[in-house]
C-alpha cells in the first residue's frame, strides 16, 4: 500500500528539515497547510544532496552523488523511490510541475562542489548561485502560485534575489567552515586569508540589493506562503545585521548564530508586522 510508504516519506522529509535547520523548520511551520509538506520535500531532497558533498568526507563522494543522481532520474520517471526523501520529492516535483531544469541545475551546482575550489569570476559565482539557490527559490515559487504561470513569471526574479541572498548569508556567516574545512572560496575577487571591512562590506552590499528585490516579492506573495517566506527573510535579515556588526577578521574564525531567543522574538514581531499590513 503505497499511501502508507508516502507517509512515511513525507515525515522523513519533515524530520530532515526540523533536524538540519531549525531556523528553516520554524519559517516552514508558518506555510498554509496544504503547501508546508511539500516545502519540507523541497528541502529534504536539496538537503542530502549537499550533505554528500559537504559531510561525507570518509567516503567517495563523486560515487555517492552519482548515486543519488541516478536515484532521482529513477523517482522522477518512475514516480516512486525506495529512497523516502526522494519519493517525497518527486510527488512534489509532478503535483506541482516542477521544471526540470531547476533540479537538472541544482544538481549541477552540486557536482561543482566535489572539486571546484573557488570562484574567480563573478559570471561563475552567479552561475553557481543560480543552482544551488536561485532554482530552490524557484521551485519553491512553483508551489507557493500552484501553477498559475503568471503569477510565476511576474514573482521568478524576486524569488531567485531571495535565494540568492539567503545563500550569499550562508556563505559569509560559514567562510571558516568553507575556507578551513572544505578549502572552498566562492566570493570572487576577496582575498579570504586577509578579509578585511572594505570586502566585507562589499559583501554586505551586494546582498542587501537582494535582499530589497526579494522583499517585493514577499509582498505579492499568495496569503498562504507570505508570512512562512517573511519569516524566513526577518531570520536572514537579522543574520546579515550580526555579521555587519562583527569584524571581518572574526568572522573569518568564528560562526555568527542568531539564538534560539532572538528567533522567538523575530517570530513575534514579524507575526505583528504581518496581521498589521506592515511587511515593508
Amino acid at each position: 500500500m503505497k499511501l502508507l510508504f508516502d507517509t512515511v516519506s513525507y515525515k522523513s522529509s519533515k524530520l530532515v528539515t526540523k533536524t538540519y535547520s531549525t531556523s528553516f523548520s520554524l519559517a516552514t511551520k508558518m506555510l498554509a497547510p496544504d503547501i508546508r509538506a511539500h516545502i519540507y520535500n523541497i528541502y529534504g531532497f536539496v538537503r542530502f544532496a549537499d550533505e554528500i558533498v559537504d559531510s561525507f568526507h570518509e567516503y567517495d563522494k563523486d560515487l555517492l552523488l552519482n548515486k543519488f543522481k541516478e536515484d532521482l532520474d529513477f523517482a522522477i520517471e518512475n514516480k516512486i523511490s525506495l529512497n523516502p526523501i526522494l519519493n517525497a520529492f518527486q510527488h512534489t516535483y509532478h503535483k506541482y510541475n516542477i521544471n526540470r531544469d531547476f533540479v537538472n541545475a541544482f544538481m549541477t551546482s552540486m557536482q561543482l562542489d566535489l572539486h571546484k575550489k573557488e570562484y574567480l569570476t563573478k559570471e561563475e559565482f552567479n552561475a553557481y548561485i543560480y543552482g544551488s539557490a536561485d532554482v530552490v527559490g524557484l521551485m519553491c515559487l512553483q508551489v507557493f502560485v500552484k501553477g498559475n504561470t503568471d503569477q510565476f513569471n511576474t514573482l521568478k526574479e524576486s524569488a531567485m534575489a531571495l535565494g540568492s541572498a539567503f545563500q550569499k548569508v550562508n556563505f559569509l556567516r560559514d567562510l571558516k567552515a568553507d575556507f578551513e574545512g572544505l578549502d572552498r572560496t566562492y566570493f570572487p575577487n576577496t582575498d579570504l586569508k586577509n578579509l578585511n571591512e572594505v570586502s566585507k562590506q562589499n559583501i554586505i552590499d551586494d546582498i542587501e540589493l537582494d535582499f530589497k528585490k526579494g522583499l517585493e516579492g514577499i509582498k505579492r506573495l499568495p496569503i498562504e506562503a507570505k508570512f512562512g517566506v517573511f519569516m524566513a527573510y526577518r531570520y536572514y535579515c537579522q543574520l546579515l545585521k550580526k555579521l555587519k556588526k562583527t569584524p571581518a577578521l572574526q568572522i573569518k574564525n568564528t560562526r555568527i548564530r542568531v539564538s534560539n531567543s532572538k528567533k522567538i522574538e523575530l517570530l513575534m514581531r514579524s507575526y505583528i508586522k504581518y496581521q498589521l499590513n506592515l511587511i515593508q
